[in-house]
């Protein structure tokens, strides 16, 4: 963190989460001294990797800039960590911050605000950490020397906010290495000041066409001697526009130095989107072409009573989605998306049932586990996907795990749980973007709930879709052995929970679970749940959802199941539409394509 202002420097502090805040103020050893002046043990840089880091200075200023001007939406989920006699290391307890990226001479966080009913978790209730809007959060699960700060997560997306230059750091050349298809360079990255605690201290990976660093891997210790104090990162970036890259996704971890295992002490994860949701000041009046839009008012026929009803209805729930969208939280339309829908819509096929309007269905990018109708779409959670994604070489249990989910709220639909027309006049839903899940709440009531859990079991009954309720069952058993140290992710965000309330920890669709097999843990045939991130991936500029292609991995032992856990990040990169950019090419805010909304 850099050390060029006392608020900056402050704000590092709570970043870091330091179990001695004071600790790291001392003064490095002679030791340490010598060694980041001493340049001798290392090979000289050659001229070509000088220029390659003097274009590296350049363009990470760029990249501040433009989180300055785009200022995109940060995730950061966070899972203290308990050893655990037979997966070795399971979470204890977990942590949830969503906002608005500011940057200025600190990094701040603009927080989603939630109502009172979210507020009140009870992860809340229990440890009583939430406070001022889930800010900063202290004493998390029996870890009370920890400060969490969104703010601290949010700084490992750079380097240094304001002093990454030759002046302030020495590079030392470890090797060329291919992340994916990008070739890089890699170089150590130390500070060259003797009295840098707080500062950078790791490796960066730098892209060889022009010099965009596109790894950030390290901490900020600033130095050796005190790496214990501070949670280590690993941060990606992808390459969204030509010749532009930004910060995608970290993965943070910290082991506790006083602890006689390798347990670690918490893993966390930040993710980050919206970059086009955002225009800088110089192009916010750009207008958007409507395309494939075909003029059909010549052929239209008159609107009967019930007619004009559900096309007012269709009005509101098309409102509300271009705000959900807006506000960052849900995916702009994907292939990914329409093949969710041909399941839904496959249900209502098998069960011969008709609805007015096709079954639209969206993602909200978000990680706590949650689902909700609105009007004829259905929102699924990106955690609640991927978690429930059990790879297997026919992909029936993650089929039947998302037919499941999708009849659940396909009940709604066809029950009349409807989304109230008031959302047709816009102007209720022009309201700041942090005021989404108090101004747009999409949860039903908890009659309509058990209704709906009932009408799925229905859904769910022609041999088509049998498969579907022993999938899911296995899932929920997994689910419910591990939710009373995961309250933050079993907790919705706007819509419907898997679970009942805080005071009845069981499921709405519990049933299910009397219909699979049971949980064995040590079974290593049997994968209930898998961790977050395991199925989709996004494109951080265009907001648009893709599957993963990953490698079917084999279960060795029962802790390779990681079931609801934060997981490292390895992104396989690629330059933007998948071709190097031609030299010399410099990405202008200006010029960027911007998505049209859905």
């Amino acid at each position: 963190m850099p050390g060029s202002s006392n608020t900056l420097t402050l704000a590092l502090l709570s970043a870091a989460m330091l179990a001695n805040c004071t600790a790291s103020a001392q003064k490095l050893s002679k030791e340490e001294k010598a060694r980041q002046r001493n340049t001798s043990v290392q090979r000289p840089l050659t001229t070509a990797q000088s220029a390659l880091i003097d274009q590296a200075v350049v363009q990470e200023k760029s990249i501040t800039q433009i989180l300055k001007d785009r200022k995109p939406m940060v995730e950061t989920y966070i899972q203290t960590m308990r050893p655990d006699p037979v997966m070795r290391e399971v979470p204890d307890a977990d942590l949830h911050f969503l906002g608005r990226l500011q940057l200025d001479r600190t990094i701040n966080v603009e927080n989603y605000q939630q109502d009172k009913a979210n507020a009140n978790s009870k992860l809340n209730k229990k440890h009583g950490l939430i406070k001022d809007s889930m800010e900063v959060v202290s004493g998390l699960a029996g870890h009370a020397h920890y400060s969490f700060s969104q703010a601290g997560f949010a700084q490992m997306l750079l380097i240094d906010l304001n002093d990454f230059d030759r002046q302030h750091y020495n590079f030392f050349f470890v090797r060329q290495d291919f992340l994916g298809a990008v070739p890089t360079s890699v170089f150590d990255v130390v500070p060259a000041l003797e009295n840098s605690a707080g500062r950078f201290f790791g490796r960066v990976w730098i892209e060889t066409a022009h010099g965009n660093i596109v790894r950030i891997n390290g901490e900020y210790a600033g130095a050796q001697k005190t790496y214990h104090e501070y949670p280590h990162f690993d941060s990606w970036r992808t390459n969204v526009q030509p010749g532009v890259w930004l910060p995608t996704s970290t993965y943070i971890e910290d082991i506790d130095p006083k602890s006689k295992t390798t347990t670690l002490s918490f893993k966390a994860s930040n993710q980050v989107w919206g970059y086009a949701l955002k225009l800088p000041s110089e192009i916010e009046n750009t207008s958007i072409e409507v395309e494939n839009a075909t003029d059909l008012s010549s052929s239209a026929q008159d609107q009967g009573p019930l007619a004009a009803q559900r096309a007012l209805s269709r009005q509101a729930e098309d409102n509300v989605l271009d705000r959900l969208f807006q506000a960052g939280l849900l995916d702009a339309p994907s292939e990914f998306d329409k093949t969710l829908a041909t399941l839904a819509n496959n249900i209502l096929a098998y069960n011969q049932a008709a609805v007015a309007f096709p079954i639209r269905v969206r993602t909200l990018l978000t990680e706590p586990l949650e689902s909700f109708a609105v009007g004829n779409t259905i929102v699924l959670s990106k955690g609640l996907i991927d978690t429930s994604a059990i790879l297997s070489a026919d992909g029936d249990q993650q089929l039947g795990n998302l037919n499941a989910l999708l009849a659940f709220q396909l009940a709604h639909i066809l029950s009349g749980h409807r989304l109230d027309t008031q959302y047709a006049f816009n102007a209720r839903l022009m309201f700041p973007d942090n005021m989404t899940f108090r101004r747009i709440p999409m949860h039903h009531t908890d009659a309509d709930n058990a209704e709906a859990a009932i009408k799925a079991l229905e859904l769910l009954h022609p041999k088509e879709l049998a498969a579907s309720q022993q999938c899911l069952g296995i899932y929920l058993q997994q689910l419910q052995a591990r939710i009373q140290h995961l309250p933050t992710l079993t907790q919705p965000l706007i819509g419907d929970g898997l679970v009942k309330s805080d005071t009845d920890p069981t499921f709405w669709l519990a049933p299910l679970m009397a219909r699979s097999g049971k949980l064995a843990v040590q079974d290593l045939n049997q994968q209930a749940a898998v961790p977050l991130s395991s199925f989709l991936t996004f494109d951080p500029w265009t907001d648009q959802l893709l599957a993963l292609h990953a490698t079917l991995q084999p279960i060795l032992n029962a802790s390779d199941k990681m079931p609801f856990e934060v997981m490292p990040v390895y992104l396989k990169l690629a330059y933007f539409h998948g071709s190097a950019p031609a030299a010399g090419t410099a990405f202008n805010p200006a010029t960027a394509v911007q998505q049209p909304m859905p």
